[in-house]
């Protein structure tokens, strides 16, 4: 009894540090060709859904980015999104962009739905190819990654944030100096 009660737990814990698909089988990536924090972040390319224009991350040069890997079908992504929202908000005429990658199957018309049933709303993207995702080496979401105005990746976070707390509003200001 108490084995499954530490496996509960165990499995509890897991859920919530990050979201996989369990209909999409894992792949293993070669960690040399992922991106790895203090390192050139990988390119992205990927297609708003605001508008469908297409957004490339060495266009962003000189502004701190937040690249965030997230699904509308999974809690901790929606747990995060209002302080991602609250982060955004505060950064307005600031050197900062924040690129919100959604891994959903149904593409924009999921997020659409997601956004009108929730009233939440990110700067989102879609990357058809899933390039991003794969040059990022993302095992789950959400995932995020802190780019400096250089193109550096400074900081990768594994499951959700709390993007709006003083530490975090901090860190991605003292990039911006």
């Amino acid at each position: 009894m108490q084995r499954c009660i530490y496996l509960f737990f165990v499995c509890l814990i897991m859920s919530v540090t990050a979201c996989t698909k369990s209909e999409s089988p894992r792949k293993t990536v070669n960690s040399s060709s992922v991106a790895a924090e203090k390192s050139p972040a990988p390119e992205v390319s990927v297609v708003s859904i605001a508008n469908g224009s297409t957004l490339k991350l060495s266009d962003l040069k000189g502004k701190v980015v937040l690249l965030n890997f997230w699904a509308t079908w999974c809690p901790p992504c929606r747990e995060e999104i209002p302080s991602m929202m609250k982060l955004n908000s505060f950064m307005t005429g600031k050197p900062f962009q924040m690129m919100a990658i959604s891994i959903d199957e149904g593409g924009k018309t999921t997020i659409d739905s997601f956004f009108k049933e929730t009233g939440l709303f990110l700067p989102t993207y879609l990357d058809a190819s899933s390039a991003s995702s794969k040059s990022y080496g993302i095992t789950g979401v959400p995932e995020s990654f802190i780019i400096d105005k250089q193109g550096v990746l400074v900081k990768k976070i594994i499951g959700g944030f709390a993007w709006d707390s003083p530490e975090a509003v901090s860190f991605i200001e003292g990039l911006m100096k």
